[in-house]
């Protein structure tokens, strides 16, 4: 071999003994025996990695781990495929399951992102959203028994940014009775603290790029899914097919946050309560949304069906309305202006003017969304500064 040749060839790996960290698999593609491995591997003969779009190790034991914790302590298999993004994660399991002329049962307080997802761009493809109190068991199989179009339940409980919540083992049920696929996003939640499967819901979403990281260094999401040959046949082939896989560096960094995650998921739960309370009694707020308060009208809801604490989220509404709302952000000195969550440090969000702001008024305060609302992470900082800065930050 010329030495030009040996320049651009690969060396074949010459580890003896298996790392302790999962390795990171930055190839576009992988090499095949021979061309009878590669038909079988094509022909789903025989199981391997051919192309990362498809499948990659690193992503592929990121994903299984995450299916492991949804399904931690359940008599049950699941299958997770992680994506490049929390919204990939929606639109491929959309894309995999829903055809023109299919319609989507949710809420009407959802993450606004995922409510212009699903009105903006799916409504287009001929794919309706038909919105309703998923906390109103009538309303919902009502709606599920007039309209036989309704292929997907899709929910959030407890919802961004209000934290309602809604009973999962209910509507999984009255979905699968009406042949209807369920589907949740888990993301405020995570598996330490709620297991939707546990209620029979089908499929689980989460933005990894939030609590199961935690570090605010990487963008991806995940599908979990009970059901092999969904997962397979159609989620997994949109996937494919609309290139929203993960890259490996993004998983890889996604597992270096989940080593962590149970630490961080106590002391977000802690906070996030001793902040609840503090807000409760201040004279400038009117109402404080978080789970865990006995004053929350789905508080023991939420004591059924999550565990360990009821999260780091939590929203709560100032009587002076959107000039309140402005004014509180930018006294904001210690926490931080972001619009993401599940950090380690404290973030504020104004949903109002970012987050919701492409969502119709009307239906923002139809589902509690208002104009001085201030939705906040509460990360795992002394309490004592984040209570600080908000004593700073909410004038009467």
């Amino acid at each position: 071999m010329h030495i030009n040749s040996l320049t651009v060839k690969e060396r074949p790996d010459n580890r003896t003994t298996a790392p302790h960290v999962l390795p990171i698999y930055a190839t576009s593609s992988f090499a095949f025996d021979d061309i009878d491995q590669g038909i079988e591997i094509f022909k789903n003969i025989e199981s391997g990695h051919v192309y990362s779009r498809y499948a990659n190790p690193t992503v592929d034991t990121v994903a299984a781990k995450i299916a492991d914790l949804e399904t931690h302590g359940l008599d049950m298999e699941a299958w997770a495929i992680m994506t490049s993004s929390g919204m990939s994660a929606i639109s491929t399991l959309l894309m995999g399951l829903l055809k023109a002329g299919d319609k989507v049962l949710t809420q009407g307080n959802l993450y606004g992102g995922t409510t212009e997802l699903l009105t903006a761009v799916f409504g287009r493809f001929g794919v309706e959203t038909v919105l309703t109190d998923l906390r109103d068991p009538a309303a919902v199989e009502a709606a599920l028994q007039r309209d036989g179009k309704i292929r997907m339940l899709y929910c959030e409980t407890p919802a961004n940014p209000t934290l309602a919540c809604v009973d999962i083992k209910l509507l999984a049920g009255l979905a699968r009775r009406y042949g209807a696929w369920s589907a949740i996003d888990n993301t405020f939640s995570t598996p330490l603290l709620q297991q939707p499967f546990a209620h029979g819901v089908d499929f689980i979403i989460h933005s990894t790029t939030k609590y199961l990281n935690g570090h605010g260094n990487s963008t991806a999401g995940v599908i979990v899914g009970r059901d092999k040959d969904a997962m397979r046949k159609h989620v997994w082939h949109a996937m494919k097919l609309a290139g929203t896989n993960c890259s490996p560096f993004e998983a890889w960094l996604t597992h270096n946050g989940m080593k962590t995650l149970a630490l961080r998921m106590e002391r977000h739960c802690s906070n996030a309560l001793a902040l609840a309370e503090y807000l409760e009694k201040h004279p400038a707020v009117g109402r404080v949304n978080y789970p865990g308060l006995p004053s929350h009208p789905d508080h023991a809801l939420a004591k059924q069906q999550m565990r360990n604490g009821f999260g780091g989220m939590l929203s709560f509404e100032l009587k002076g309305g959107l000039d309140a709302g402005i004014k509180c952000m930018n006294r904001i000195k210690f926490c931080t202006l972001a619009p993401t969550l599940g950090d380690v440090d404290t973030l504020i969000l104004h949903p109002a003017s970012s987050s919701h702001l492409n969502v119709a008024k009307e239906i923002r305060e139809q589902n509690g969304i208002t104009d001085g609302m201030v939705r906040v992470s509460v990360g795992i900082e002394a309490i004592e500064d984040i209570v600080g800065d908000m004593e700073g930050a909410i004038q009467r």
